[in-house]
């Protein structure tokens, strides 16, 4: 029977989903077909995480074949509606060149041939309207056309300028066509970004080049370097504590935690190389990573900048996912050939409530450990740890908070907007989560100090992933939900663990 506590906890989760859902169709309904079919995405992709927290909490349980079914059905779902949507856009970006066509036909005659400087916009600062040179501003008005983007307005911005107006051409098309221009007239002084203004509307920001990432100081080297060295010390130290005894009281046994610290690093390694082999893939430089230290759990992973400005948000997207792809399937693969190896007798010892800290550990272990899980201490290979731990380093990494992976991954599929809503979110979240656990506090204050800022635009912020990077960024988010939320004690007893 379900007591009172489980019976709000699921009619909580019914009503939250319900107005979710009914706040994004209130929001739909004004952009008709369009409209309609990017909300039914939504919720494609709310179902499975909906059923399986919801028949977790009433104690149905949901076998690893299941999971992956409702994954894949809601990944197709999604990837064919997208297909609608672009096929419903594409028409109605049709009718609307078809009637600004004729509108500007109407207009021959009056309509000038490029736009002229505007007055300066009254509420922008002196150094504003005068950093960048008249004859600039005037040779990269000549860039704009009929065809890619007609300018109808000039602000001045920073060390540069803003140019309203509206886009003529796919963005991606576009926005090259205007970046070749631009050089031909100016040379490599700008960057042209193609972005959202805050009404929505396509927009052109120019900006000088200086104004890029710059490369790591010295200083910010040797940081990196110590926080390396500090953290091979808390792998040593993490192991150590997993086999009872502390490292730093006895150093000489260093080679006993070895292994556990050598696991911990081949995940982190993965992670990090990920990262690195993709942005160069793409031409992108990374910083050196800044590992965070922890005697925890080894490493809390690691923070890294871009070093180059962006070419769009799929790559923003690739770069993010690949790190943690990579450092989850290794982390993955151990836990489960852990699982597969371990037997009466194996090295480690857990209590069973271990396996209740993770609902994805937890059915893991119960599927392939069986009735084991339910012994009050539980037999395991040290790999099982190792992979639980490379798991949790990266589900932190993947929570949709600011240049965090998860919330590059949100920037990049759903846009800046939204990317600051949920790093809002994840604050208040591991707010209220530190109450019961000091790991969550320092993820908030972590956050809120340090990656609170969302990463930097793309120099094109218009052209979204498609539908098949926007499933795999849902799943790696779905897979960090149910790493880091543990199973409730009452759930995990109908269910045999523990």
């Amino acid at each position: 029977m379900l007591n009172t506590s489980e019976i709000s906890l699921t009619v909580v989760i019914v009503l939250a989903a319900l107005a979710i859902l009914g706040w994004g169709f209130w929001r739909a309904r004004p952009f008709g077909k369009l409209g309609i079919l990017a909300w039914l995405q939504s919720v494609v992709l709310m179902t499975p995480w909906l059923l399986f927290f919801g028949l977790f909490s009433l104690g149905i349980y949901i076998n690893l074949a299941g999971i992956l079914f409702l994954l894949l059905a809601s990944a197709g779902l999604y990837i064919y509606l997208g297909r609608q949507l672009r096929a419903a856009g594409q028409d109605a970006a049709l009718r609307e060149r078809i009637a600004a066509k004729l509108q500007e036909m109407e207009a021959e005659n009056s309509t000038p041939a490029a736009p002229v400087p505007d007055k300066p916009n009254p509420t922008a600062t002196p150094e504003a309207v005068s950093a960048m040179p008249a004859e600039d501003i005037k040779a990269i008005q000549g860039i704009f056309g009929i065809d890619t983007f007609f300018a109808t307005e000039t602000i001045p911005y920073q060390d540069g300028a803003i140019f309203k107006g509206n886009l003529r051409g796919e963005p991606e098309a576009v926005h090259a066509s205007l970046s070749a221009s631009m050089q031909q007239r100016v040379g490599d002084r700008y960057r042209l970004f193609l972005l959202n203004s805050p009404e929505e509307r396509p927009t052109v920001v120019v900006l000088p080049s200086h104004n890029e990432p710059q490369p790591m100081t010295v200083p910010q080297r040797v940081l990196a370097l110590v926080l390396a060295l500090a953290t091979i010390a808390t792998s040593l130290e993490t192991g150590g504590l997993l086999l009872r005894f502390d490292i730093f009281n006895e150093p000489t046994r260093y080679p006993e935690a070895l292994p556990v610290a050598v696991g911990i690093w081949a995940i982190l390694i993965a992670h990090e190389l990920g990262h690195f082999l993709w942005a160069k893939r793409h031409n992108i430089r990374l910083s050196w990573p800044f590992f965070l230290p922890t005697w925890q759990i080894g490493s809390f992973g690691a923070l890294t900048r871009f070093e180059s400005l962006l070419p769009n948000r799929q790559v923003l997207f690739d770069i993010s996912l690949a790190g943690p792809a990579a450092g989850g399937i290794l982390s993955l693969a151990m836990l489960l050939l852990g699982l597969l190896l371990s037997h009466p007798g194996s090295y480690f010892q857990v209590p069973s409530q271990f396996f209740q800290g993770s609902i994805l550990v937890g059915t893991l272990a119960k599927v392939v450990l069986g009735d084991a899980v339910q012994q009050p201490l539980v037999d395991v290979h040290p790999l099982t740890i190792i992979g639980w731990l490379g798991l949790v380093i990266t589900a932190l990494n993947l929570m949709p908070a600011g240049q965090l992976d998860g919330g590059r991954i949100v920037q990049a599929i759903y846009g800046r907007k939204i990317a600051g809503r949920t790093t809002v979110a994840t604050i208040i979240v591991l707010a209220i989560a530190s109450l019961a656990n000091p790991l969550a506090l320092y993820w908030a204050i972590l956050i809120l100090f340090l990656q609170r800022d969302l990463e930097r635009p793309s120099l094109n912020e218009l052209t979204e992933p498609d539908d098949a990077r926007a499933a795999l960024g849902l799943l790696a988010l779905f897979l960090m939900v149910v790493t880091l939320i543990p199973l409730t004690p009452s759930v995990a007893g109908r269910l045999g663990i523990g």
